[in-house]
């Protein structure tokens, strides 16, 4: 029996008395994804990205593992229901222009001291000063940095489309800004390298894009380094109590660590090692998170339809943002169909051996996004389920 075979058996076993759809995160898989990323960060701590986890008993669990430390949060109403809920280090990685939420933050002297905001505009901190509605609470600010690199004098760019602050001056100015604004205090930066921690290296029977991918990464780390280090420095000028700099993300996290500059590493995609992060060689880690859904045709030889499935991840579109079937091994789907808002055919020999009501286990593409479909996770240990526990959407909050 191979691995995944004896992962498929567990699952069947642990959740037999429950009714697909469902969806489960293995704890020891999750453990073991949650060392080696400490492994990778040499000491160095990892702030968790909730947006990859969308479950707060999880959030706890990971933290209270030694060497994490603080969540990065994806909108403002999320990091003050986080610092209501006890977490007291939340950094909300995106700017927000939600004016009630600033209002709530400003007033409030528990949440102002918990939660830091992304700046990278002025026009953003005349924003919050327009919403606080009286409140006086100075807000902590995290200035983002555009880690994009730019080839042939800018007129070729890679990278995600984030911050307008590429240059040390620009953050510097960035700072000076912030720091001539009465109710705002710079303490921290980030830089996150998507195109280098967010791109696997190792795409399946692409060896040349491959090859392009690695040298670029490797060209990318090189000058984001170098550029990093003079925009602490010049930062630390105007802002000397500057308490952290964020950088990183799963795919980068041993890279970035490596940095002097860097105080501490964010990450989160690693815990459950969605499908997108198949493609790496830099690290390798065990799916942890996976979905089933129930067997309720078989219209033929060599094929069942499931109920369901039909959850794309977000991004470019492309096959790779599509769930994948993964247990048991060698289904793949009708390329006339593709996975269905209510049913999904899938195809291949094991299709045979199926039965109505038998679950079929399915990998999402990215990692917390599988939380907005669910609203509970069942916890798995061994071949049993220990616990289950509410998603942010059990919970009654879909922040996006």
């Amino acid at each position: 029996m191979t691995a995944r075979a004896a992962d498929r058996a567990r699952y069947d076993r642990a959740t037999a008395p429950l009714e697909a759809p469902l969806a489960i995160v293995d704890l020891d898989a999750f453990d073991a994804n949650a060392d080696d990323m400490l492994r990778r960060a040499g000491g160095k701590p990892i702030r968790v990205a909730s947006k990859s986890v969308r479950c707060r008993a999880l959030l706890e669990r990971v933290l209270a593992k030694d060497g994490f430390a603080g969540i990065m949060s994806f909108t403002l109403a999320e990091s003050l229901w986080l610092a209501r809920s006890g977490f007291e280090d939340v950094l909300l990685a995106y700017p927000s222009a939600d004016r009630a939420a600033f209002a709530e933050l400003t007033s409030d002297p528990k949440l102002a001291s918990a939660v830091t905001v992304m700046i990278d505009d002025p026009a953003q901190l005349r924003f919050i000063d327009e919403a606080r509605d009286g409140g006086r609470e100075v807000v902590r600010v995290c200035l983002e940095l555009d880690t994009s690199l730019k080839l042939l004098g800018g007129r070729v760019r890679v990278g995600a489309r984030r911050s307008p602050l590429h240059s040390p001056a620009q953050v510097a100015d960035m700072a000076r800004v912030v720091a001539r604004r009465p109710g705002f205090e710079v303490v921290g930066i980030m830089a996150y390298e998507g195109h280098i921690a967010g791109v696997g290296d190792a795409v399946a029977g692409r060896p040349l894009r491959s090859r392009a991918i690695r040298l670029m990464q490797a060209t990318a780390r090189r000058e984001l380094a170098e550029r990093r280090a003079e925009v602490v420095r010049a930062v630390r000028a105007v802002a000397p109590g500057l308490e952290f700099v964020n950088g990183g993300g799963t795919g980068s996290v041993q890279y970035t660590a490596a940095e002097d500059c860097v105080t501490e590493i964010g990450a989160g995609s690693g815990l459950y090692v969605p499908r997108l992060f198949d493609n790496y060689t830099s690290f390798s880690g065990r799916p942890a998170a996976l979905f089933a859904q129930p067997v309720v045709r078989r219209p033929g030889v060599g094929v069942v339809t499931v109920l369901g499935g039909g959850y794309p991840a977000s991004g470019a579109p492309g096959a790779d943002r599509l769930p994948v079937p993964y247990l048991p091994e060698g289904l793949r789907y009708d390329p006339q169909e593709g996975p269905g808002e209510v049913q999904t055919p899938l195809l291949g020999s094991p299709a045979d051996d199926l039965l109505i009501g038998d679950k079929v286990w399915f990998r999402h593409a990215k990692a917390g996004e599988l939380c907005e479909r669910f609203e509970k996770l069942h916890l798995i240990e061994g071949d049993s389920v220990t616990a289950t526990v509410p998603t942010y959407r059990g919970e009654g909050h879909t922040f996006l």
